[in-house]
């Protein structure tokens, strides 16, 4: 496996996975619509496909998690480029690692604390106000769970000690 910046050589085929993917280029986030179609990330290759993305935006320090797809199960991929992402945000100088997932999203709720992110913050009803600028997002999600929070979990970064 490779594990690449995303940059204008696999820009196309990024945005190509990503629509694959979630079926839009839009993702609406605390009642804000990115587009990740320029979100900065890491892409990870195996056999010339796409098999992990993770995209990222960083403000005032803090780098948020956009997304992260996998598309290997049992393979680690997710955890690595959790670990890459680490190392991106403690060498643009952030102090913390943000990721946003929805209520209904069982196995990231277990993935991003066993990755040791903490929970933070419910965002109540936020779907009510997500779906608002982006209707197709559906009432029910995963495990027929009804979608209807979006949950923060947070990793603070320690400051990188004379490496």
């Amino acid at each position: 496996m490779e594990f690449v910046a995303i940059d204008e050589t696999n820009r196309e085929c990024v945005n190509e996975f990503i629509e694959s993917q979630w079926h839009a280029a839009e993702m609406v986030i605390r009642g804000s619509v990115v587009d990740m179609t320029e979100t900065e990330g890491i892409v990870v290759w195996e056999k010339g496909n796409i098999v992990g993305l993770l995209t990222y935006l960083i403000r005032d320090g803090i780098c948020e998690i956009i997304s992260l797809d996998s598309r290997q199960e049992g393979r680690s991929i997710g955890r690595t480029l959790i670990e890459r992402i680490k190392e991106t945000a403690r060498r643009k100088k952030c102090r913390r690692l943000v990721v946003i997932t929805t209520n209904d999203n069982i196995q990231a709720i277990r993935f991003y604390q066993r990755c040791g992110f903490d929970m933070a913050h419910l965002y109540h009803n936020a779907l009510n106000l997500s779906r608002k600028l982006k209707p197709e997002i559906p009432l029910i999600g995963a495990n027929g769970i009804p979608l209807m929070h979006e949950i923060e979990f947070v990793m603070d970064l320690e400051p990188l000690r004379n490496r």
